[in-house]
């Protein structure tokens, strides 16, 4: 999507704040709506998380990070600098409320609120998504081929059963396999020391991320949306519009939209919303075309990372690294993913890939904030999906619809208020 010539003196319905997966997604229903929608990003469409991502819709991912008993095991994993859940020393001060929010998330009752509302949220947006399709003719630009989650061993599938039957009870639909034989009808090339696995068919990836933001993007346009590269300095809200100062114009809407991603903790502080919004840092590597013949989305969960498709070629990353924004990038753990993957699928060619970190705006309780803003409904949030953005995209594009028209809400939208962790 171009930018196109805003005016210091334009007013607009909506301004969306945040050209990723979110933002875009949400302007696009906005402005099919009939709102006078403008866009404001500091680099662009889908130039950061947005692009990177593994480009799954996953739909069967209900369970939050913060399981009953995680804080058990979850120092050991901390402590180990490459493994998939990790913190970075320099900024281990820094995540402290972030971690006791995380801790408290993990006891029974908060958990079973947040896998209920996320589970919500899943059916809501995989309805969404399906009419996003429809209305951007974007199936061409969609691949339905199913997620094998694989495990190493009896010992260790048995140990996932009680997460596969949570997922049945919030109507995931799967298969669960128990030989290397059935693994390999559905993708060949697997080390058989993963001899159990459970397959998701209804599970759906994009060609690319990036590609999808840009097609949702282009519709945006054609629409008669407006995109500004630039960057927000200050928000004011008055009696009927609300004011925003970027580093080179006055814009003035009726009503925003924070979705920012992770840079939308500073704006909603600023906003009198102190919101515990951290980032999970995910290191990938795209090989190019002819890597492996890759017929699903594979995820080795008890690694913490996934190969998949983008676009011709294959990527080949996860993991979480609790880090912030600021700290430079730790691209061994690329490469630790990378060797991993070589090792279980021994036909892979690792040679000429390109390296990615991004940022996944993560709320400690797997939770997005969906909600107006404390001090006035003219503010609506959208952000803190974690690894679930592109995933929740659509539906979280119609919630803030709803809650920009002042409608009911199609689901309850308590779980996912800004102030919920005061």
């Amino acid at each position: 999507m171009t930018s196109l010539d805003v005016s210091d003196a334009a007013n607009y319905d909506v301004i969306v704040i945040g050209a990723g997966i979110i933002g875009i997604s949400t302007a696009l229903r906005l402005q099919q709506e009939g709102k006078q929608v403008l866009v404001i990003d500091s680099k662009g469409v889908a130039a950061e998380t947005s692009a990177g991502n593994a480009g799954a819709f996953a739909f069967a991912d209900v369970i939050p990070l913060a399981t009953p008993g995680i804080m058990r095991t979850a120092p050991k994993w901390l402590l180990d600098p490459l493994g998939p859940l990790s913190i970075r020393p320099a900024y281990a001060f820094k995540i402290m409320p972030w971690m006791l929010h995380f801790w408290r998330a993990s006891w029974q009752d908060r958990y079973v609120a947040a896998l209920t509302a996320q589970s919500t949220l899943m059916d809501f947006s995989k309805d969404a998504l399906e009419r996003q399709i429809q209305r951007v003719n974007g199936e061409a630009l969609i691949r339905r081929e199913g997620q094998l989650q694989l495990y190493e061993g009896e010992a260790e599938f048995t140990a996932s059963l009680a997460g596969w039957q949570t997922r049945k009870e919030h109507g995931v639909v799967f298969e669960l396999l128990d030989s290397v034989d059935a693994i390999a009808k559905i993708q060949p090339g697997i080390h058989p020391r993963f001899t159990h696995a459970g397959f998701t068919p209804e599970w759906k990836n994009v060609v690319h991320p990036k590609v999808w933001t840009e097609h949702l993007a282009d519709y945006l346009h054609r629409a008669g949306g407006a995109m500004a590269i630039d960057t927000v300095q200050a928000i004011d809200i008055k009696t009927d519009s609300v004011k925003i100062q970027t580093s080179s114009n006055l814009y003035t809407a009726t009503k925003i939209v924070v979705a920012a991603g992770a840079w939308s903790k500073t704006l909603a502080r600023s906003l009198g919303d102190s919101v515990p919004l951290d980032t999970e840092r995910g290191y990938n590597t795209t090989l190019p075309a002819g890597a492996f013949e890759l017929k699903t989305h594979i995820t080795f969960s008890n690694h913490g990372f996934v190969v998949t498709k983008a676009g011709d070629g294959v990527r080949v990353g996860g993991a979480v690294e609790l880090g912030g924004l600021s700290l430079a990038p730790n691209y061994q753990r690329a490469d630790i993913l990378l060797k991993k993957a070589k090792a279980f699928l021994p036909d892979l060619n690792m040679e000429g890939g390109t390296q990615w970190m991004g940022f996944r705006p993560s709320m400690p309780d797997s939770l997005p904030v969906i909600s107006y803003a404390s001090q006035s409904r003219r503010i609506v949030y959208a952000f803190g999906h974690g690894h679930l953005g592109l995933t929740q995209s659509a539906g979280t594009a119609e919630l803030v619809a709803e809650l920009i028209n002042e409608q009911t809400p199609s689901i309850p939208m308590n779980a996912y208020g800004a102030q919920r962790f005061k």
